[in-house]
């Protein structure tokens, strides 16, 4: 089931970035949902409902094994990380939501992951009792995913100066150890890493892509601000990988589970970031676009102007 550093540095690695996103969030980050509704609701919806039945598609299409599968729709249950402020931030969306998602998700995420997690395992894994979330390993999501959020938010709100001062250093200290962590992890299980990383490859980038148009041009299609639909996007877009890998080796005790949040983790960066390059430059385009639409019409109005000027003039006898 993994070195000794998996499984005790993974779920340490997850409580000091679950911990760093509780310092940064108050009791606004939830109450603003009531100020933007339905951005928030369209984005859970995506998230909840959509995604899972996309990945359940993919899954089917690729033909991949039963514990890989069961692993991919692990992966689709995962809320948003944290990485999804920082590309929301570098491409103008709108961070505040970003924040506030994931807080929602995260609190979500104890409930829908499990059940997600279970069905799947129900369906392509019919019969082994071994594998599973029951109710006590729901309660280790619960506190793998709640505990540490609820405790930084606590320093926040006891010492807001101290949890400003933190911010920064337990980023620095999360990356640190999650890519020592994760080097340790493959390193340990190489041969069976690659052994699957070509198969895996190809569907992890496209439920990336996936993900991320549907974050984007669902809430469009529903006439929710641009911003606003960037900020769905990676949300919905970005998977908290290091949490599907820490409930796939820790929890429910498979590596192979783990598989395929390990090769999404390191190939969703440059997805994303292509994305992102992408949609700016829609945005762009747009913006030109409109700003031609609004000098014609502001042509035709002063057109239209002249010829009324024109036609009002008194006739010469």
């Amino acid at each position: 089931m993994g070195s000794a550093l998996t499984t005790i540095g993974l779920p340490v690695a997850l409580g000091i970035i679950m911990f760093g996103l509780g310092l940064t969030l108050t009791p606004r980050d939830f109450a603003r949902v009531a100020r933007h509704p339905k951005a928030v609701i369209v984005a859970l919806i995506c998230q909840v409902v959509v995604l899972p039945a996309l990945c359940f598609a993919l899954v089917v299409l690729f033909r991949l094994p039963p514990v890989l599968a069961v692993g991919m729709l692990l992966l689709a249950a995962s809320p948003g990380g944290t990485t999804a402020n920082l590309y929301s931030h570098l491409f103008r969306g709108d961070v505040a939501l970003n924040i506030s998602l994931t807080a929602i998700n995260s609190v979500l995420a104890v409930f829908t992951l499990p059940l997600i997690t279970n069905l799947a395992i129900a369906y392509f894994l019919p019969g082994d009792d071994s594998l599973g979330l029951q109710l006590a390993k729901v309660l280790e999501v619960f506190v793998i995913v709640l505990g540490p959020v609820v405790l930084g938010m606590l320093v926040r709100w006891w010492k807001p100066s101290f949890a400003d001062r933190m911010d920064r250093p337990v980023r620095i200290a999360s990356v640190v150890i999650l890519v020592v962590v994760i080097a340790g992890a493959i390193a340990s299980n190489l041969d069976l890493l690659l052994e699957n990383a070509g198969r895996l490859a190809g569907v992890t980038v496209v439920f990336c892509v996936l993900s991320l148009t549907v974050g984007y041009v669902v809430p469009r299609l529903l006439r929710v601000d641009r911003r606003q639909s960037i900020a769905s996007s990676f949300e919905i877009g970005i998977h908290n990988a290091t949490l599907a890998i820490v409930i796939a080796q820790t929890v429910i005790g498979s590596v192979e589970m783990s598989l395929p949040a390990a090769v999404y983790g390191v190939l969703m960066f440059f997805v994303a970031l292509a994305f992102g390059f992408l949609i700016r430059g829609r945005g762009a385009s747009e913006a030109t676009d409109a700003a031609t639409a609004e000098a014609l019409t502001d042509d035709a109005a002063m057109d239209g102007a002249a010829d009324t000027t024109r036609s009002d003039a008194p006739r010469e006898r």
